[in-house]
């Protein structure tokens, strides 16, 4: 069975969070010691900040927005 905490909000699998559901505090979970470049967390949809994002997304190298493109000079 799982719940919103357990699903990762970029790629809706599970997110292996260790303290998703947990009702006392947890000393130990993958993304303890993982530096995660905050251009994935802003990829999150405003609004759903209340789950942890899985670890292949954690480690996913974040989305360049695309170039834009420019007119040629005449």
């Amino acid at each position: 069975m799982t719940n919103a905490q357990n699903i990762c909000p970029l790629c809706g699998q599970l997110n292996q969070c260790a303290q998703a559901g947990s009702t006392v505090a947890v000393e130990s979970c993958w993304c303890f010691a993982k530096k995660i470049d905050p251009r994935i967390l802003e990829q999150i949809p405003a609004g759903i900040d209340r789950s942890c994002i899985c670890p292949r997304c954690a480690m996913a190298l974040p989305k360049e927005p695309e170039p834009a493109v420019s007119e040629p000079k005449r």
